[in-house]
């Protein structure tokens, strides 16, 4: 890997030397005379890359791929000049041009000076007034939208990052490419003026050839004026057609690069691949052609092969495609000859899926791959940041369509148990902002953070854009309430068997591990109770070695469920605690008051459930009060706060919170980690209520 490092290091900067070099040599061609030889290889080498820039140009994927166009756009413009002084050098001073020009000039124009002048001046007007024109427009409507739509883009990464679409380096990856997008069509708006401004100097150049070669054949060398006019317009017109038709090939290019529109395959690919398709154009424009020879006095020959071929080869297309049909057809013929009353096929039709996804069906569009659709990779991507999140592999999500729904409704299933219900409105995005009320559209409530949203049509994002909105395409709204509901209800989803391969897989790795948990008699309903606790809480489940490794040690103490789990959580308490703090490591907390620490601690009971509170009904009640008290404020002001006791209180405390809506972790002193930085966010203590005051 050094030596590779090394190497692209060696290689870049050969390439700056070159391309430093080169730009210096091509300044000192327009001051330094060259012989006719040298600037015929030059005119070559003009030549060649023109057809050089074309080629990569048709060739490449997506304009990004061409970053350093518009600086080449410069360079092969001020390379073109300065051969252009060169040759006007060397026509005035010596009479002659090289082989280049003077086959331009005699055989390319059959050596007539009018036919010359008007050639030169169509290819000026095709590159300046078309092609040129044509390119510099489409660059600047080009970054135009690409700036205007760089937030909404990035939000859109940002949103497919935090429903785990894509990681950190492709999000990184993405937001780059967007920023050199911009980039891009921002300097070819520019180098498009280069195009121009060489365009105009080639009709100038030409005119001053011109002028100049007549004073200098007439005035100098005494040459009669006919002489003069045969000689030196020759020349000139040569060497106008040797410095414009690269001039044309490059303008070519950059029109392409500008209109290349991003795809999987390159330019002729693409065209090919879309003309084929259209088999009935085809045909209808060769019986047109046909009908068009057959009128009076129109050619019949040209007319009639050309529009024959047509729709011969629209005839083969509509054959191939038909085959095609025939062939998917057949497929699914026989992925339909299960015998649906077979009893193995019943197991399997009544069963249940674990997790389940029904759309309504004027949303198919989401799934289908040929219009676009994006929804089943999606979940497949979102399958494999749970896994890395959590530790916890989910089952493959059954995606299916369901008549009953709504129009733009979507239904997710948890063992066949509706668990949440939302919408995604087709031809609408989601759109949420400060000020919503500037927006026309269909209100409706964030489905993860529930924050004021509104559904709007897709020809209003400019508008959305406008006011800094965050938009969210229907895709992600609803792979991001999947996941929602995969981690609350991820120890739903650990199947038993799935606990049994994880232990098999810590059995090819770390077999010790797995000979002290056989050997203290733990079944895998064991593990697999704790390791659905764990989930039940948010705690990932990653490091499954080490959490096999403290129940095998902790097994020969006790079987007792709460005991395993609280120790495999104080095992793991420095990943917990760095896992709920923030970026800076900074952890919010909200403490209990020493004296209700103790309250708690005296009122403390043990049970064949695990350990609770011994309470009055009113000071629970109060109690949970307080704490959610507490934990409203500390999010008010922006924080994600984290209930901190004792390890003994932290497990009854959990369970009583667990009876209200507070869902803040709660974690006990010895799972914090050397690394986490406490905050205080508040405290519960006996004087925010009477009537623990009053016990």
């Amino acid at each position: 890997m050094a030596g590779f490092s090394r190497g692209s290091v060696t290689n870049a900067r050969s390439g700056g030397a070159v391309l430093s070099a080169g730009v210096i040599s091509v300044v000192a061609l327009m001051v330094i005379p060259l012989p006719g030889v040298v600037l015929d290889m030059l005119l070559s080498l003009n030549i060649a890359f023109g057809v050089l820039l074309l080629l990569t140009t048709i060739l490449t994927l997506r304009a990004l791929d061409m970053a350093a166009f518009p600086s080449l756009l410069l360079i092969a413009t001020l390379f073109r000049l300065a051969l252009n002084v060169s040759s006007t050098r060397l026509i005035l001073s010596t009479g002659g041009a090289g082989g280049v020009i003077e086959a331009f000039g005699t055989f390319v124009v059959g050596g007539s000076v009018v036919v010359g002048l008007v050639v030169f001046l169509i290819l000026v007007v095709i590159q300046f007034v078309v092609i040129t024109n044509g390119a510099s427009r489409v660059a600047e409507v080009g970054a135009r939208f690409t700036l205007d739509a760089l937030p909404g883009k990035q939000m859109a990464i940002d949103a497919d990052l935090a429903a785990g679409l894509i990681d950190e380096e492709q999000a990184r990856t993405r937001r780059q490419e967007v920023s050199q997008e911009a980039d891009f069509y921002g300097a070819m708006d520019g180098a498009s003026k280069f195009v121009k401004g060489d365009a105009v100097a080639g009709i100038l150049i030409t005119l001053i050839n011109l002028v100049g070669g007549l004073v200098i054949g007439v005035v100098q060398l005494g040459m009669p004026f006919g002489q003069a006019v045969s000689t030196y317009s020759t020349l000139t017109v040569g060497d106008g057609l040797a410095s414009q038709i690269p001039a044309l090939l490059i303008s070519i290019a950059s029109g392409i690069i500008v209109t290349r529109a991003t795809g999987e395959n390159d330019l002729g690919h693409d065209v090919m691949s879309q003309i084929t398709r259209q088999d009935q154009a085809l045909r209808i424009g060769g019986l047109t052609l046909i009908g068009l020879a057959l009128a009076p006095g129109i050619p019949i020959l040209p007319f009639g092969t050309v529009g024959l071929i047509m729709f011969v080869i629209g005839r083969r297309l509509a054959a191939k495609a038909l085959v095609a049909v025939e062939e998917r057809e057949e497929a699914q013929e026989i992925a339909e000859e299960i015998n649906p009353d077979d009893p193995k096929q019943l197991a399997v039709d009544i069963r249940p899926e674990p997790l389940g996804l029904e759309l309504a069906v004027d949303m198919v569009d989401l799934v289908d791959t040929a219009s676009g659709g994006d929804l089943l990779d999606r979940v497949r991507a979102l399958r494999r940041k749970i896994a890395m999140e959590i530790g916890l592999i989910i089952p493959p999500v059954r995606t299916r369509d369901n008549i009953d729904l709504g129009n733009g409704e979507y239904v997710i299933t948890i063992h066949g148990v509706e668990m949440a219900r939302g919408q995604a409105p087709t031809g609408h995005i989601l759109v949420i902002a400060d000020d919503l009320n500037r927006l026309p559209g269909q209100e409706t409530v964030e489905p993860v953070f529930g924050l004021p949203a509104k559904w709007i049509t897709i020809e209003r994002r400019a508008l959305a854009e406008a006011i800094n909105g965050t938009i969210v395409d229907r895709a992600s709204v609803i792979t991001t309430h999947l996941a929602e509901m995969i981690r609350q209800h991820s120890a739903d989803l650990l199947s038993r068997q799935e606990v049994k391969e994880l232990v098999d897989l810590v059995r090819q790795s770390d077999p010790a591990v797995v000979d002290e948990l056989a050997a203290s008699d733990l079944t895998i309903a064991e593990v697999h109770r704790v390791l659905q606790e764990l989930l039940a809480e948010q705690v990932p489940i990653r490091d499954i070695v080490r959490i096999l490794d403290v129940l095998g040690e902790r097994s020969r103490v006790t079987r007792e469920m709460p005991d395993l789990t609280e120790a495999v959580r104080t095992a793991l308490g420095p990943s917990i605690s760095a896992g709920i703090a923030d970026a800076e490591g900074t952890l919010g907390v909200i403490t209990l008051d020493p004296s209700v620490e103790h309250l708690l601690a005296a009122a403390l009971q043990f049970g064949p459930s695990g350990p609770d509170f011994a309470l009055e009904p009113e000071i629970m009640h109060e109690l949970v009060l307080t704490v959610g008290d507490r934990v409203r404020e500390a999010e008010q002001n922006g924080h994600l706060p984290v209930i901190l006791t004792s390890k003994a209180l932290r497990r009854p405390l959990r369970q009583l919170l667990l009876l209200t809506d507070n869902s803040a972790p709660v974690l006990a002193m010895d799972e914090l980690g050397p690394q986490v930085r406490l905050e205080q966010l508040g405290t519960v203590s006996l004087e925010q209520t009477t009537a623990l005051l009053g016990s």
